[in-house]
């Protein structure tokens, strides 16, 4: 039979990996881990309107709060008053996105840089953000003038 002394030091290293492994375990179990298809029964978000009667530099939202891993859906109008091309590039880069819909066709893609309108219309993005932070959102070349707001993802 093998007898195994643990000095001070291997038990400190024991106690280590114990609660590591404690961690682990718990942050695996319960809420941590999701059931189910997290992009399906997206929450519709107010829409975003580019332009409007009163402005042709007004934007209908300033600021969107969402939560990680909730799905959403979000329209994007343009007036047809300007050309508008919204920007949020570290948004984009920071959500799973699942489609987006414009001109009664589905767009599947991996990431988006720009939506851009020349005239009226709209899309409709559906994404999950995956990642926490305050996101700047802006139309390019109006930001001068108001057009711009912020996703913050909690």
């Amino acid at each position: 039979m093998m007898r195994v002394t643990l000095t001070g030091y291997s038990r400190g290293i024991l106690s280590a990996i114990a609660v590591i492994c404690a961690t682990v375990a718990m942050m695996f179990s319960g809420n941590l881990l999701a059931q189910g298809d997290l992009t399906r029964k997206p929450q519709k978000l107010p829409e975003l309107l580019m332009g409007s009667e009163e402005s042709d530099y007004s934007l209908s939202e300033k600021k969107y709060e969402l939560e990680t891993g909730k799905a959403y859906r979000l329209e994007i109008v343009a007036s047809g008053l300007k050309p508008y091309a919204l920007r949020a590039p570290e948004f984009f880069a920071s959500i799973y996105l699942r489609k987006i819909e414009a001109g009664g066709m589905e767009i599947k893609a991996v990431s988006l840089n720009e939506l851009e309108f020349e005239d009226e219309g709209s899309a409709e993005i559906f994404f999950v953000p995956v990642k926490p932070g305050t996101f700047e959102f802006y139309i390019t070349g109006l930001r001068h003038k108001g057009m711009e707001g912020v996703f913050v993802v909690k």
